[in-house]
């Protein structure tokens, strides 16, 4: 018999998760919690949060899927998908290498609330420098950025292995900090989560194959179909959003949150180093 109670778990984080998995404000630092406050944060939680990060994933997939599927026909003839290829697999690497390198270390001494939150609160702070300072764009377009570029953001995004920090949120107030328009950045990083979040889904669930079973798939499906359709939503209305505004709000969010980490660790409310 299915356990509602754990149902209703499941659809409150694939909403968290496919929310903020895309915009500038950590999906991790939001999903530890509320993971911890819905006493989701076990073994099966762990789980679970890979299975709504691949269904997230998917949502920028389908978004995208005609600028995709062209790229894939078209890469033997065409230079633009060509390049938009290079530069994927550019900026893939630091995070990958490094990743591979360090990750275990990362989570052994990094996760703890004074990290977190600094990382929430400097995040935001960068964001408010990036959109204050004067704006020269190189490039326009995704099809417009170089092997440079992609470089750059690769690096950025390694810098989302600090917890807190936000994969989103580095490559896209990296891309402004780079050249890069709001529009181009923002793509860029919803393109270049394809490779990224896939290649840590298949890795996690490789770690973590003897804690899959398939009475929990009312629960995947649950949580992965809430994770898809929200994601979704956030991806086209992060574009419609920054057609008309700058990333502010998200600055103050995450200074906002920042100090939520704070607080409810030294309450006890949470704990930011079970992850």
């Amino acid at each position: 018999m299915l356990d509602l109670s754990l149902l209703i778990h499941g659809l409150i984080l694939g909403l968290v998760e496919g929310l903020t998995e895309f915009l500038p404000v950590s999906s991790t630092g939001h999903l530890i919690l509320v993971g911890q406050l819905l006493g989701f944060n076990d073994d099966k939680g762990k789980v679970f949060e890979i299975a709504i990060q691949f269904a997230a994933i998917l949502a920028v997939v389908w978004e995208y899927r005609s600028k995709l599927t062209h790229t894939l026909v078209s890469i033997t003839s065409e230079p633009l998908s060509q390049r938009l290829a290079v530069n994927l697999v550019i900026a893939f690497m630091p995070a990958a290498i490094l990743g591979f390198l360090f990750l275990k270390q990362i989570k052994s001494y990094l996760f703890n609330p004074f990290v977190v939150a600094s990382a929430f609160i400097i995040g935001g702070f960068l964001i408010l420098w990036a959109e204050r300072r004067q704006h020269e764009v190189h490039a326009e377009t995704v099809d417009d950025l170089t092997w440079r570029d992609a470089l750059k953001v690769g690096f950025a995004q390694a810098l989302a292995m600090i917890p807190g920090t936000s994969r989103s949120g580095a490559t896209i107030i990296g891309g402004l900090f780079f050249g890069l328009s709001r529009r181009a950045a923002t793509e860029f990083s919803f393109f270049l989560a394809i490779p990224t979040m896939f290649a840590a889904t298949f890795y996690d669930v490789y770690k973590n194959r003897d804690l899959f079973s398939v009475d929990d798939l009312a629960l995947f499906a649950v949580g992965g179909t809430v994770s898809f359709i929200s994601a979704f939503i956030a991806v086209r209305g992060l574009i419609r959003f920054i057609s008309r505004h700058d990333f502010t709000v998200f600055a103050w969010y995450r200074i906002a949150f920042g100090i939520i980490v704070l607080v409810s660790a030294q309450m006890g409310w949470v704990d930011w180093g079970n992850h």
